[in-house]
């Protein structure tokens, strides 16, 4: 698949889980340390925390220019929300995997109509597309 970037950033990682990254820019800088679930202290962030957020972010947008390329679909409440919870583990074939759980919070709309709008939203997510058949990706409507 090839694609022509619209924008591009680019983000530089130093000593590992227990390290820095920043973006080049230097308009985003983080402290990384490995969770205390895999032997780490925890005193920093760590890359399945950063992928939980810019997945989420990335879904809401999503959602939105579903709504706004199919007119059939709801529009996207001002008090949308989306929670990603990333688990990472061993994986039956050797190394480590991730898993993605989308909850979508769509206050005020129905509920057959917020199932579609977060089909349609998973089907133009660049995350999502970027997951699909590598890493399983759940999906709810909270």
């Amino acid at each position: 698949m090839s694609i022509t970037p619209v924008y591009t950033t680019s983000a530089r990682a130093t000593g590992g889980r227990d390290g820095h990254a920043a973006t080049l820019d230097g308009s985003f800088k983080v402290t990384l340390a490995l969770p205390k679930e895999m032997g780490g202290n925890g005193a920093g962030n760590n890359p399945e925390q950063l992928f939980a957020a810019g997945y989420a972010a990335c879904f809401i947008g999503a959602l939105k220019a579903a709504a706004a390329q199919d007119k059939t679909l709801p529009r996207v409440p001002s008090d949308v929300a989306v929670t990603a919870t990333v688990g990472i583990g061993p994986r039956a074939e050797g190394g480590f995997g991730l898993s993605v759980d989308l909850s979508v919070s769509l206050p005020g709309v129905d509920p057959d109509g917020a199932q579609a709008l977060v089909a349609a939203a998973h089907q133009i997510c660049p995350y999502s597309n970027a997951t699909r058949g590598n890493i399983d990706v759940a999906l709810s409507v909270a």
